[in-house]
């Protein structure tokens, strides 16, 4: 049996276009700090028509089969998470096969999995259960969380953003999966959902989103809390995770869902909880649930609670959510990635704490083991180097917000469109070389991608055949 089951590597991807959100705050004539402050948002990647869940996909798994030299006929298994629609019936992980099939490589399990933010997760155990299990033959196995978050012109638009992350699992990794310990809490709620088809739009419930998301966390910090008492003998508290990444819809979310969890210890009557904070909740102590979820000075007195320790255990993870946006399935693993890059050279023998929420609703809390690898190329530092998140940031190409309305128009109009060639104008400049963008949809709706530069040589294409 595998032993040290979990990520090996990662690479991420996101659009070299981006808007700043204090630019689009300005153009919406939204109160100055709307998006800033209140939303605690820097800046928002999108696609252009060049780009889409796809081509991210594409760009994100070549770089890191590229980067770490993995064989492509060493995986095993390919599972991707999505909510991003491009077909109701072709899964994105069967256009993901040209890569493999090039290599005589067509023996790859697994297919999407879709629930909002959450298919991402659902990947990942997959993938990690079946390293896990008497089912593994002794390959890799692939996860790829892609998504393209997009709104409406209103309130909603500027928590859109967009990513690909691929992480490749396997056995004695530098992070690892502590699979026992993970608490689950999955329900029926309306609070995000995308009923219309020929829309890319969602419907939202703003407040009840909010809600479900801290009632989700509430439950599965409980369950986490009573699976380690079990497995460890003793209590956990919030001072028992060395870090904490959070699905990140928004970063003001993340602030308010830590210090949740600091009133979670206390109502527990968590001994980690200092006698000065017992005091300051105690106005607090018998609100019930939904009341707690409602209280505006509650979560004023937790968050400033829970400050000291939110900047020293959350604040390393919020650098690209804040600059990239809402990644749905890849916004919790871009968090994961971005502590990844803070922290690299101190996180050996730390627990990471994990929280995937997806509406509609399902969610987990798990948690890592961060290790100390001596099987290079598979390092803390590795991963960081080629991730290389600085130097991504730094060669973004900032839009201005009516070139941003005006490149949603666009997209709006070319949704499940077909007969069309993409127009490349002087976007196709912005894209590094080698990156694979979309070419055309034809009469049959097949997506016909290209790799730029490759065109101009008569290189390989990544085509809908």
């Amino acid at each position: 049996m595998a032993k040290s089951v979990g990520i090996l590597a990662m690479d991420i991807y996101f659009p070299p276009t981006c808007i700043q959100q204090e630019a689009l705050e300005a153009h919406d004539g939204a109160s100055k700090g709307k998006y800033t402050i209140g939303l605690g948002q820097d800046c928002m990647a999108f696609c252009t028509e060049l780009e889409d869940v796809i081509s991210m996909s594409f760009n994100v798994v070549t770089s890191l089969l590229e980067k770490y030299k993995i064989d492509p006929s060493q995986i095993g298994r390919l599972e991707v998470g999505s909510e991003t629609v491009i077909d109701k019936s072709k899964s994105i992980k069967t256009f993901l096969m040209q890569i493999f099939e090039k290599c005589g490589n067509t023996d790859v399990e697994g297919v999407d999995s879709t629930n909002a933010c959450y298919g991402g997760t659902a990947a990942l155990f997959n993938c990690v259960n079946w390293v896990e299990s008497n089912s593994w033959d002794g390959r890799y196995g692939l996860v790829v969380c892609t998504d393209s978050a997009v709104y409406a012109e209103g309130p909603a638009r500027p928590t859109g953003g967009a990513a690909a992350i691929a992480m490749l699992i396997g056995p004695d990794a530098p992070i690892v999966f502590e699979s026992k310990l993970r608490g689950s809490h999955m329900a029926h709620a309306y609070d995000f959902y995308k009923p219309n088809l020929a829309s890319e739009y969602p419907v939202v419930d703003g407040k009840l989103s909010q809600t479900c998301y801290l009632m989700a966390l509430d439950s599965c910090y409980k369950h986490y809390c009573n699976k380690y008492q079990k497995l460890e003998g003793k209590e956990f508290s919030i001072l028992d995770g060395d870090f904490f990444v959070f699905h990140s819809p928004y970063n003001k979310l993340v602030q308010k869902s830590f210090a949740r969890l600091l009133y979670n210890d206390f109502l527990r009557n968590a001994s980690s909880v200092e006698e000065a904070v017992k005091e300051k909740f105690s106005p607090y102590s018998s609100l019930s649930l939904d009341e707690s979820y409602q209280n505006r000075d509650l979560e004023k007195v937790s968050q400033l609670l829970a400050k000291p320790l939110y900047d020293a255990k959350v604040q390393p993870t919020t650098l690209i959510p804040k600059q990239v946006g809402n990644m749905y399935t890849a916004s919790l693993y871009a968090a994961f990635a971005s502590l990844i890059h803070n922290k690299h050279k101190e996180l050996a023998g730390k627990r990471v704490m994990m929280f995937s929420y997806g509406s509609g609703l399902t969610s987990t809390m798990f948690s890592l083991r961060m290790c100390d690898s001596s099987h290079p190329p598979f390092s803390l530092s590795d991963i960081a180097s080629v991730m290389d998140v600085a130097e991504k940031l730094k060669s973004r190409h900032e839009f201005t917000p009516e070139r941003f309305v005006e490149t949603m128009k666009v997209m709006e109009h070319r949704y499940g469109g077909k007969d069309f060639v993409t127009n490349k104008g002087g976007v196709i400049d912005l894209l590094a070389p080698g990156t694979y963008y979309l070419k055309e949809v034809d009469s049959l709706y097949r997506r016909f991608y290209g790799k730029k530069d490759a065109d101009c040589n008569g290189g390989s294409l990544a085509n809908g055949h």
